[in-house]
């Protein structure tokens, strides 16, 4: 059987995105984001990523650990996919460089200080 990926992942998953997304836009300029079609969309797929396991954290995960608007992270993705024709690259470059840097610190830090066998222990049952 299949193991169900816990929190712990899931923050993983988005630790990763938001690096990858880091990577992408060393450097770069909004001009570049806008005109540099491939790097946008991979920036946008990485968000989405980010939304994805924020969607699938557990509600008691979310609910202790509600210092990140876990639902605003949600939307967004639900916004980037549905409503993919009105993707804006202001708010996208709003998002790299205001909302990201916070989110990675704070998710790092739940990474590594948060008592994962004792959470998914309490969480199983």
């Amino acid at each position: 059987m299949k193991e169900k990926i816990r929190d712990h992942s899931r923050l993983e998953h988005i630790q990763t995105a938001i690096n990858y997304i880091f990577e992408f836009a060393q450097d770069k300029t909004i001009e570049e984001l806008s005109t540099d079609k491939m790097m946008f969309f991979a920036i946008v797929k990485n968000i989405e990523i980010i939304g994805e396991a924020a969607s699938r954290l557990t509600d008691d995960f979310r609910q202790e650990y509600n210092q990140v608007p876990w639902l605003y992270i949600i939307k967004m993705r639900h916004v980037l996919v549905h409503d993919y024709y009105q993707i804006s690259v202001r708010e996208v470059w709003k998002v790299i460089h205001e909302d990201l840097q916070p989110l990675l610190d704070y998710v790092s830090q739940l990474i590594k200080t948060v008592d994962w066998k004792s959470w998914e222990k309490e969480t199983d049952g």
